[in-house]
């Protein structure tokens, strides 16, 4: 079995090529689908794979079923099962990204809420070296959906057509990333992560009721700037404060932490990555790979786990 080609569907560990859904099933129709993008390091000195904030993903996957009223009883035990089991089938040792997905098939309509079907996939995560991430980001156009319309708080494939519009114009405009406005003109996100910045010596990062995701990975360096001393504040930000911000940056799974260097071509700070980015990152990179023993109990090992077989 060669790495990276299994994927846990329902339970059972079939090759990529055979996870499929069908292209009636409410997933297809109309995104009824909920899922996280959780990761997995591997620490070579220690040997040993570990999962980044498994139970928090797996919380807020449960809130996102509730919320979306899908008809789903997966208890997070067998979802962690789902999860170590498929990495240890894959047999990988490096970092990986892992995405977890529960979706309604068959063939019902639109306000269908069953029947579930699930899935777990994991893929190598490429390296990224901390001094090439800086972007430049722009503020969209797009304005960020709000709990009156989609519920930004949670993690629905279908919420990511809000994200995906601006990060099209935004690229096509000749940026990398983009900053979505709530309603209201308030700062909200990213197109997939969610966004600091230094102000006044403070770090800033708008409120979880601010139209945001409720990202696990926004709480944990919440913790870690706070651990390295930093000033953290939760509240509203003006489109204008980013112009006048010593530093700003993006968080998320995927992202991790990711340097913003200007916003609609105006330098942050200096134009380059700054101190309590940078700090915050090494902090992140030394928590995820157990190397800060107070940030231990966020890891999930995977070890000693006997692979499900392939049916």
């Amino acid at each position: 079995m060669s790495q990276g080609n299994v994927i846990c569907m329902n339970g059972t560990m079939v090759p990529e090529a055979e996870a499929k859904i069908h292209v009636l099933s409410p997933a297809a129709k109309y995104g009824a689908t909920v899922f996280e993008g959780i990761c997995a390091y591997w620490t070579k000195d220690r040997r040993q794979m570990n999962i980044f904030c498994l139970p928090e993903h797996l919380r807020r996957l449960q809130d996102s079923v509730r919320i979306l009223r899908i008809d789903c009883k997966m208890s997070n035990e067998k979802l962690t099962e789902a999860v170590v089991n498929t990495i240890a089938a894959n047999g990988y040792k490096k970092d990986v990204h892992i995405r977890l997905s529960i979706w309604v098939a068959g063939s019902g309509p639109m306000e269908s809420t069953g029947p579930t079907e699930w899935m777990c996939y994991v893929a190598e995560r490429p390296d990224r070296p901390f001094e090439n991430r800086g972007k430049n980001a722009v503020i969209s156009s797009w304005r960020r959906i709000d709990d009156t319309s989609m519920p930004p708080r949670i993690k629905t494939a279908a919420n990511y057509n809000n994200g995906r519009l601006a990060q099209i114009q935004a690229k096509l405009d000749g940026y990398d990333e983009a900053l979505l406005l709530g309603p209201d003109g308030k700062v909200t996100e990213g197109t997939g992560a969610c966004f600091f910045m230094v102000r006044n010596g403070r770090v800033v990062t708008p409120s979880i009721t601010s139209g945001i995701l409720e990202s696990v990975t926004r709480a944990s360096v919440i913790e870690l700037a706070r651990d390295a001393g930093f000033m953290v504040e939760e509240r509203s930000i003006d489109r204008t404060e980013i112009y006048t911000a010593e530093e700003a940056f993006l968080c998320g799974s995927a992202y991790e932490v990711m340097p913003i260097v200007s916003v609609d071509r105006s330098p942050v700070g200096t134009g380059k990555i700054g101190p309590k980015t940078r700090t915050i990152w090494e902090s992140y990179s030394a928590a995820v790979r157990g190397a800060i023993e107070s940030r231990r109990g966020w890891l999930t090992p995977v070890e000693g786990v006997k692979a499900l077989a392939a049916e």
